[in-house]
């Protein structure tokens, strides 16, 4: 079963949504509860990009009425981002010294090996200690997987190396281990508002409602179709539904929803801007940020009227590492390459300033 409340109002709505599904009626008081949102980059949840801390102050206080007190938030943000500082402008730092409750900057951590169904992946030592983890995610596209909810969102528990691996292994697989290996009790999407251009926020859309239920699989399915993506192009989905992690959403899965009055009449559709800009790039086991960055440059660039200029496509990730070429390369990985912007990950106006330089001014 889906549980999908309608409205603007992310506490109450959280609230309403909480009473309603009583998730924790099996759970041990003493248990130690972990709430991990999406905090991948410091900037507020108005930019569609992380977890509102009004979604989490529901959970919070819902637990809490309850008889849960041992509650902790755990996050790590994305490769190149401060934890530390995403807590703070993303609400959470003023959010825990309110309830009392510790934030644990996973980029801290120890690491800890677990061996999967078919891969060994490193996870912060801290999240073994987690008897029920709370997801909480952000409905948003994302310019490599096409869609980051649930599933996805689980990649913060990771340490940054690992990161950087998952993204070598082609995602897909990684996540699909990495849900394997840690167990959600419950998820709690913010689909209140989200980015359906990227992951990194900037181009907030109103959604209008939040999700809820049990199963990440289930969950993420019936996002997937919410925006209009065909489940076979998110291929971590079917990979955790065949590792028996969870259900597929289909016509005979039972959606309750609550405040149908306040159901928003927005298309929620993905832009197809960033599919565009991506036929200039040829990226194999691209980080996020880095190639984030160089969807960012090429929007500028578009927007000023130059990016066809461009000649040639423009080289990202791993794969390219200690590979000599005469082609343009983007970070670290491409240091060989004749004409390479530098920077794990390099900012968006360096690349934008490089291209100007040396291709498109010439």
């Amino acid at each position: 079963m889906l549980h999908v409340i309608y409205g603007k109002d992310s506490y109450s709505m959280t609230r309403e949504l909480l009473q309603s599904m009583s998730p924790e009626k099996e759970w041990n008081k003493d248990a130690l509860i972990a709430l991990k949102p999406n905090l991948v980059v410091s900037k507020p949840s108005e930019s569609g990009a992380t977890t509102s801390p009004e979604i989490t102050r529901g959970v919070i206080e819902h637990l809490k009425e309850k008889g849960f007190n041992n509650l902790v938030i755990m996050e790590s943000s994305w490769v190149g981002d401060s934890t530390v500082k995403a807590f703070n402008v993303c609400g959470y730092e003023k959010l825990a010294r309110k309830y009392n409750i510790d934030l644990v900057d996973l980029k801290r951590d120890k690491a800890v090996k677990k061996k999967g169904k078919n891969l060994t992946i490193s996870l912060c030592e801290k999240v073994l200690e987690i008897d029920y983890l709370i997801n909480l995610p952000v409905l948003k596209s994302h310019c490599q997987t096409r869609l980051t909810c649930a599933l996805k969102n689980l990649k913060g528990l990771i340490p940054d190396k690992e990161k950087r691996r998952f993204h070598g292994l082609g995602l897909h697989e990684p996540i699909a281990e990495l849900n394997f290996l840690i167990k959600t009790a419950l998820v709690i999407v913010d689909a209140v508002i989200g980015d359906l251009t990227h992951e990194e926020g900037g181009n907030p859309v109103e959604m209008g409602r939040i999700i809820g239920g049990t199963d990440p699989v289930l969950v993420d399915s019936y996002a997937a179709e919410l925006i209009g993506l065909e489940i076979e192009e998110i291929p971590y989905i079917s990979m955790s539904n065949q590792a028996g992690i969870g259900k597929l959403f289909n016509n005979e899965t039972v959606l309750k929803e609550y405040r149908l009055d306040d159901y928003p009449q927005v298309t929620l559709k993905p832009s197809p801007r960033v599919k565009r800009l991506a036929d200039h790039i040829v990226e194999v086991g691209a980080c996020s940020p880095c190639y984030g960055a160089l969807i960012h440059a090429l929007s500028r660039l578009e927007e000023r009227g130059t990016l066809e200029k461009i000649p040639g496509k423009i080289f990202i990730g791993r794969k390219f590492k200690d590979i000599e070429s005469s082609s343009l390369g983007i970070g670290v990985c491409t240091a060989k390459f004749n004409k390479s912007v530098s920077g794990c990950p390099p900012k968006a106006r360096d690349i934008v300033k490089y291209l100007e330089e040396h291709l498109i001014n010439n």
